[in-house]
Parts: C-alpha cells; structure tokens; sequence
C-alpha cells in the first residue's frame, strides 16, 4: 500500500500523504511526487543529493521542500529513486535523496508535474501519525 493517495481537483492533482512521523510524511510526499512522474522500478539511486529548506508553518516547510524536489526533475533532470529526512528542527528540514540523471532510452515520463500550490495545503497531526494535502499544477 502506498504512503500517498491521489485526489481529483479540477485541471490540478491533488495528494493526500500519510506518514508515522513528520520526517515519514515529508519523506512520502517526495517520493509520491516521483512515483507518479515516473515508474521508480527504473530508477537506480546511483547519486546523493543533500537538500536544505525552510519554512515559516509546517505547511510552508512542506511546500518549500516539494518545490526544491520538483526542481531536482524540472531543473536537473534529475529523477529520485529515495529518500531520507535526516532533521527536521523547527522550521528547517534537511533529506539526502539518492537518484540518477533521467535517461529517456531508460525513464519513461508518466506525468509532468509542473509546480506545487499552496492551494489548501495541509499538514497536521492524527491519532496514527501525520497527513498532508497538497495540490500541485500539472
């Protein structure tokens, strides 16, 4: 079962990620972003990628985060394959993500995520654990 589940939201995709942890959620909602750019089976985590941000509400650090992942494929061409949230300490937040460059003899692109809203954005606490919402342009 995935760590993540899609909603409809007019021309945008919406997510709901789940995680025991806050550094779990914010993890899962990384690799949900990959996971429906890509198929992740064809993805090799050849390459360490350190990540550093801030935020001023744990919505704020969410989007912040996603958004510097998002950069990793928009920008870099780079695809994530996992990923690690080694701290989060008020309202900073830092992860290693291990991935490689995208191939397209090998990557087969699923879904192009353009950037990430602060539409209802959402992070909270539950009685299992954290979820998130968030909703990002496609």
């Amino acid at each position: 079962m995935h760590p993540y589940r899609t909603f409809d939201h007019t021309a945008d995709l919406g997510l709901i990620v789940m995680g025991k942890s806050k550094g779990d959620l914010y993890a899962n909602a990384a690799f949900a972003v990959f996971d429906i750019i890509t198929d992740l089976g064809r993805v090799e985590a050849l390459e360490t990628r350190r990540i550093i941000v801030e935020g001023d509400s744990p919505e704020d650090l969410l989007i912040n985060f996603l958004r510097e992942i998002l950069y990793l494929y928009n920008g870099d061409r780079w695809l994530l394959r996992e990923i690690r949230v080694t701290r989060i300490d008020g309202n900073v937040l830092e992860a290693e993500a291990r991935g490689e460059s995208l191939d397209g003899r090998k990557h087969e692109i699923r879904k192009e995520i353009k950037a990430v809203t602060y539409h209802q954005a959402l992070v909270r606490q539950t009685p299992k654990g954290w979820e998130a919402r968030v909703i990002f342009d496609v």
